[in-house]
């Protein structure tokens, strides 16, 4: 049987008064979007309902991480004895977004950073983990009715690398402001490889040039597709820089160079599980307790291997999803 979330047209709604009270070791009550106290009688209590013989459909954006991330929600779910409609790889954040909210799917990891910013408009950044995250948690449960699981200890944020070999002969460029100091000296030097999303997003290069205050040309500035630009920014063609994925695998395999985000523009982008209403209000406490030893395993560098498999060595999401779940004892 579906979620019954999936079931009630404007459900979303209707939840836009609830407080999230995730049961993850931190502080249960979070400030509501007026920045008081939660109400406890408002507090949506996390069921417990055995997950065996329930139907979920679960999804995740288009990129290598999400992918990964996605099929291990299928094999820990089907693990638990959930029936899985697997919408793994619906396409970017506005498509996989929408996707929660109209009821399409009932579940995907998404990014704290990509909330605070995209989805809520804020242009400071928590430099917190916890404290982000936190505010996050609370928000989206008070204003969309969507409730986030403990997050994983690794921060997949947004970098700017070049090549080895551009940055010998470019003379070392170690930060961005360095980079924007070599824009004013060799503008022509400066050209920039990123994906559409990057390209319009307050936290990609609009906000990175405003924050740092420099601008580069439209004419350097090459939107290509995400995985294309890490062999474009080794190759050198046609950019210098390119916008990358921290815990991408493919910067140590390309043996690329992250610039130091030295003025700490790009926020913290930890990553949680996210689930609808009825869900969490039916399976919240089981759904913690499944989830929380996985989110808390997959830290840098055990997400940029996994990365790695995928999009270095070929292998298929979710193979190595299934691997990894089995080694380290969550599923089998």
């Amino acid at each position: 049987m579906r979620i019954r979330k999936l079931q009630v047209a404007g459900g979303l709604a209707a939840a836009a008064l609830i407080i999230s009270a995730c049961g993850n070791g931190l502080e249960d009550e979070g400030p509501d979007t007026d920045g008081e106290a939660a109400d406890p009688e408002e507090v949506a209590e996390p069921g417990d309902g055995d997950l065996e013989g329930v139907s979920m459909t679960v999804g995740s954006k288009d990129f290598d991480e999400q992918l990964v991330l996605g099929e291990i929600s299928v094999a820990l779910l089907e693990d638990a004895g959930v029936d899985v409609d697997n919408q793994v790889n619906l396409g970017g954040t506005d498509a996989t977004r929408a996707a929660l909210e109209s009821g399409e799917i009932d579940h995907y990891w998404e990014y704290t950073g990509t909330a605070w910013i995209s989805f809520f408009g804020e242009t400071d950044p928590i430099p917190d983990r916890v404290e982000q995250y936190e505010a996050v948690r609370d928000r989206e449960a008070a204003e969309r009715g969507l409730f986030w699981l403990e997050p994983t200890p690794f921060n997949n944020t947004y970098g700017i690398a070049l090549s080895q070999e551009a940055d010998e002969e470019l003379g070392g460029v170690d930060t961005i402001s360095e980079m924007g100091a070599l824009l004013e000296s060799d503008p022509d030097a400066v050209t920039l490889c990123v994906e559409s999303e990057f390209n319009v997003r307050d936290d990609g290069l609009p906000g990175m040039e405003a924050h740092y205050g420099i601008e580069i040309p439209g004419d350097n500035v090459t939107v290509l597709d995400t995985g294309v630009i890490y062999g474009a920014t080794a190759d050198r063609d046609p950019c210098n820089f390119g916008e990358v994925f921290t815990t991408d695998g493919r910067i140590a395999a390309l043996d690329l160079k992250v610039l130091e985000d030295d003025e700490a523009f790009f926020p913290l982008y930890n990553v949680s599980p996210v689930f609808v209403e009825d869900a969490w209000t039916e399976f919240g406490q089981t759904l913690e307790e499944l989830y929380a030893p996985v989110a808390a395993a997959l830290d840098d560098d055990t997400m940029q291997q996994l990365n790695a498999r995928v999009s270095a060595d070929g292998e298929r999401p979710a193979d190595v999803a299934v691997d990894w779940l089995t080694e380290n004892g969550f599923i089998g």
